[in-house]
């Protein structure tokens, strides 16, 4: 593929980027590096690899369920500092 000024403009047009003459001289050379990058993948035998959808894999984080003795109603609100009639007061929603 030939890397070039009207293809960098292009590319920054469909971008919706409007680069000056000095950020188009300075860009050409780092889209060149990068498209030179992208291309040795080409080159890498994948054949033997099985396909990866997430690098590291996955696992649930979950812990036993456990009935436990919860907070009376009291106690719940023993420190809040907005309570009514035995719940909990907040702002008004209009």
């Amino acid at each position: 593929m030939e890397v070039d000024k009207k293809l960098l403009e292009h590319v920054a047009g469909l971008a919706r980027l409007k680069l000056s003459e000095d950020e188009l001289n300075k860009f050409l050379p780092q889209l060149k590096e990068t498209l030179e990058f992208f291309s040795r993948l080409k080159e890498i035998d994948t054949g033997n690899v099985k396909p990866s959808f997430h690098p590291v894999e996955l696992k649930n984080a979950t812990r036993e369920d456990k009935e436990e003795k919860c907070l009376s109603q009291d106690d719940a609100l023993s420190l809040a500092e907005h309570k009514k009639n035995g719940y909990f007061k907040g702002p008004r929603a209009v």
